[in-house]
């Protein structure tokens, strides 16, 4: 069971700032260390999974379709055309043959009644919306906005909830920090201490050593 039961990332209320020399200072150290070791920054962690590629599928119906833009993009549609709903001219007669006579007539006036068929039901719908939209679009109009309202005053109230919480935590996290303050401060200065202490070790083992060696020379000669 580990002593330590909290964990800090970051001690923002506490750390000493650190200036924009001594950020670049550490991260050119960071850098020449990794590429010491052989590190290549730009490759990805091995622990890290690699991306998947995805390949969209369409169905063939689709894929007909683009093969068709493909082949002529000039045939691309670029909305309803309603030319077919507006032409409702009736075919021109030659007077002198019945039109009845002739299949090509016929056919003319079939598809213009086709078209006008289509033109007055469309008109028609259009009618029937415009009556619904007059009877009750200002009812709907003001119970969607009223629904509105309510969705939006309750996201307004989660928002401030919210920052209730974030400022919750950050009191907390100032108050926690700034508790153990001078802990961390009697610890730093303990450690700076101790790694004073050992470099001062080495630096006079080192002129022992230099001493012994010196003495033997002499000794020697």
């Amino acid at each position: 069971m580990p002593l330590t039961n909290e964990s800090y990332d970051s001690l923002p209320y506490v750390d000493t700032h650190v200036d924009d020399a001594g950020l670049a200072a550490a991260r050119a150290a960071i850098l020449a260390d990794l590429s010491t070791a052989g590190v290549n920054t730009a490759d990805l962690h091995p622990a890290l999974a690699p991306a998947a590629q995805y390949t969209p599928r369409f169905s063939d119906l689709v894929e007909r379709e683009h093969a068709r833009l493909d082949a002529n993009p000039a045939s691309r549609l670029s909305g309803i055309d309603v030319k077919r709903y507006e032409d409702l001219d009736a075919p021109e007669s030659t007077g002198a043959v019945a039109d009845e006579d002739r299949p090509a007539a016929v056919q003319q006036w079939n598809r213009a009644l086709t078209q006008a068929h289509t033109s007055a039901e469309y008109v028609q719908g259009r009618l029937t919306q415009l009556g619904l939209l007059e009877k009750f679009g200002k009812n709907a109009w003001l119970v969607g906005n009223a629904q509105l309202e309510d969705l939006l005053r309750g996201l307004e109230a989660d928002l401030v909830d919210v920052r209730g919480q974030h400022d919750d935590v950050a009191t907390l996290r100032r108050t926690q920090q700034e508790a153990v303050l001078g802990e961390i401060k009697t610890l730093e200065h303990t450690w700076k201490q101790g790694l004073g202490r050992v470099l001062e070790t080495e630096v006079a083992a080192e002129a022992l050593k230099q001493q012994i060696l010196d003495r033997r020379r002499a000794g020697a000669v």
